[in-house]
């Protein structure tokens, strides 16, 4: 009983030690986006530059990922995190220092390898941590992005905005508290491998999939298009909230701020809610009622006035959030013995619709009006039906 006891406590560390983790590293990769009006003002950059910056950080933060997750799932590191956290580093003294353009790619290009790192490697270290709650694990790693991800635009706008570019250096105090948050996840780790190298066992669950190879590939098609839809909808409201509220009901910046947290809240309630669900209930259900259930609410916000949309945007933030720890447990369970790869698959598609959509969407707004893209993303949630094409992948031993 005892053993049980501090078994389950020393868990709960490490999972509270990688929600951490997440969180300053996705507090520091926001630095970057958040910084764009000073560093484009201090370098007179063009639009085209800042466009430029912002290709260059998606493909290291995004397309690396899958590639950094399959190589540590064959030469596992005890340090990945501190590794992930030293090119953060590198890049946040270049976005701080560097004279030009040419010396700010390479300072971008380490920022996003950072989370190409991190990302996957978190992920695969929570499954791997988690004690048979794979959902609670995720919904962990997941809140502490969500947070971190939230605090690094206001940390700018109170740092960097009033004091000029070498004010980021100041973000080096949450690196080094990057570092010594990993040091547990590190012991613990290296302790995880010398016993599996000592037990000649491997470093995932299993080495079957529960399915036959072309269910596999099916399965991982249908979450790929539950991403898809979440991600589009996720960015037109993470992206354009504020300006929607500002035209549509007359409301202050301020005010729309508010709304925007209120929304970015639900998000990470939604967030940790999920995965737990998932553990009780079943990924496939999760997955089902997060993104279909989210429709109801999109489909009725761009009729509704300004208090019922900030209601509905809250109830459509916390349905659509809870999706993601379900679908990356439930692709872990297709491939139990590449947890890295599809952890960085799954978080570098994220990344790369997130980013893509919110390019897209911003034509169509100039195209066509704020409420448009509105009345068209409200229908996004509905593509959630193909998870009913989902095979069922049983209850786990």
């Amino acid at each position: 009983m005892n053993r049980q006891i501090t078994t389950s406590s020393t868990m709960l560390r490490i999972l509270l030690c990688l929600g951490a983790s997440h969180l300053l590293n996705d507090l520091l990769q926001a630095v970057l986006t958040a910084s764009y009006p000073v560093i484009k003002e201090e370098l007179a950059m063009s639009f085209a530059e800042i466009g430029l910056i912002t290709l260059v950080y998606q493909i290291a933060a995004s397309v690396f990922q899958p590639v950094v997750g399959l190589f540590f799932d064959r030469h596992p590191m005890p340090r990945s995190l501190w590794l992930a956290t030293t090119f953060t580093t590198i890049g946040i003294i270049g976005l701080a220092v560097s004279p030009t353009i040419h010396w700010m790619l390479p300072s971008v290009v380490s920022l996003g390898l950072g989370a190409s790192t991190l990302h996957p490697e978190a992920s695969r270290i929570a499954s791997l941590a988690s004690g048979g709650k794979g959902g609670l694990a995720q919904s962990i790693l997941q809140v502490g992005g969500n947070i971190g991800s939230s605090l690094g635009p206001l940390l700018v706008a109170a740092i960097v905005a009033p004091n000029g570019r070498t004010s980021i250096l100041w973000f080096l105090f949450f690196a080094a508290l990057a570092y010594m948050v990993a040091r547990p996840v590190s012991r613990w780790f290296a302790d995880y491998l010398a016993r599996a190298r000592k037990e000649n066992i491997r470093m995932a669950v299993s080495n079957q999939r529960p399915l036959s190879l072309s269910m596999t590939v099916w399965a991982l098609v249908v979450l790929t298009v539950l991403i898809f839809s979440k991600y589009i909808y996720m960015a037109s409201l993470t992206n354009y909230y504020t300006f929607y509220l500002i035209e549509q009901f007359g409301v202050s910046v301020q005010f729309s701020q508010v709304c925007l947290f209120t929304f970015l809240a639900a998000t990470a309630i939604g967030t940790f809610v999920g995965g737990p669900v998932g553990d009780r209930i079943g990924r496939k259900y999760v997955i089902w009622i997060s993104i279909l259930g989210t429709a109801p609410f999109s489909l009725f916000m761009p009729y509704v006035g300004l208090w019922p949309t900030i209601a509905l945007s809250f109830c459509a933030g916390f349905m659509l959030s809870s999706a993601f720890p379900a679908i990356l447990l439930y692709a872990q369970e297709l491939l139990p013995y590449r947890l890295g790869l599809i952890s960085g698959l799954f978080y570098g598609f994220a990344f790369g619709v997130a980013g893509i959509a919110s390019a897209v969407l911003g034509q169509y707004i100039d195209l066509y009006g704020l409420k448009s893209v509105y009345d068209f993303c409200a229908y996004m949630p509905l593509l959630g039906l193909v998870a009913a094409f989902l095979p069922s992948l049983g209850k786990k031993k």
